[in-house]
């Protein structure tokens, strides 16, 4: 059996969410700080990294004092606490032919998810994707919930943001049997 460690490259790596509202959605990215994968004969099987929840950015917000406010806003209690949580956190625990499956950990929260992914190799790169669809009250993040809150109209927040996730990685230099 042929095992690989792959490291993810932050720098070609990214995170590009979706929130929805009842008048439309937001979008923007964030950035993953670090982590690895691990393949066996070819195939996914492990892995993890690491979401760095201080670059949250938004994209289409283009006024800068209300953008500003609104990162705020998601940086605050409200959303996802970045003073107390600056990191989130995804952890690989089983993969069955494209689908996977792992904890992804949002303040302090871990909660299991499954995502179909697709994932390729050339050489000495690997590039993954996928989507993962987030039930941010499994969090503790209820902010304008239609779960906890009645009565919202038009200012309801959807409980459901896509984390669309693409991942590239290289492979671990291995020892030479010279």
């Amino acid at each position: 059996m042929k095992k690989q460690q792959f490291n993810i490259v932050v720098s070609q790596s990214n995170i590009h969410w979706v929130g929805r509202k009842v008048t439309g959605a937001h979008d923007g990215t964030i950035a993953i700080k670090q982590g690895n994968l691990t393949l066996e004969d070819g195939k996914l099987t492990g892995g993890s990294f690491v979401i760095d929840t201080t670059s949250i950015k938004i994209l289409d917000v283009t006024d800068p004092a209300t953008n500003a406010q609104f990162a705020g806003h998601l940086a605050s209690d409200d959303f996802f606490a970045i003073d107390r949580y600056p990191e989130a956190t995804f952890e690989i625990s089983r993969v069955d032919n494209d689908q996977v499956e792992g904890n992804l950990t949002i303040k302090g929260i871990s909660q299991p998810v499954s995502f179909k992914a697709s994932v390729s190799v050339a050489n000495d790169t690997l590039t993954a994707s996928g989507k993962i669809v987030v039930d941010r009250t499994r969090y503790g993040i209820r902010f304008r919930s239609g779960n906890f809150f009645k009565d919202l109209g038009d200012t309801l927040i959807y409980n459901d943001f896509d984390l669309n996730v693409s991942i590239t990685a290289r492979a671990l230099a291995t020892p030479s049997l010279a």
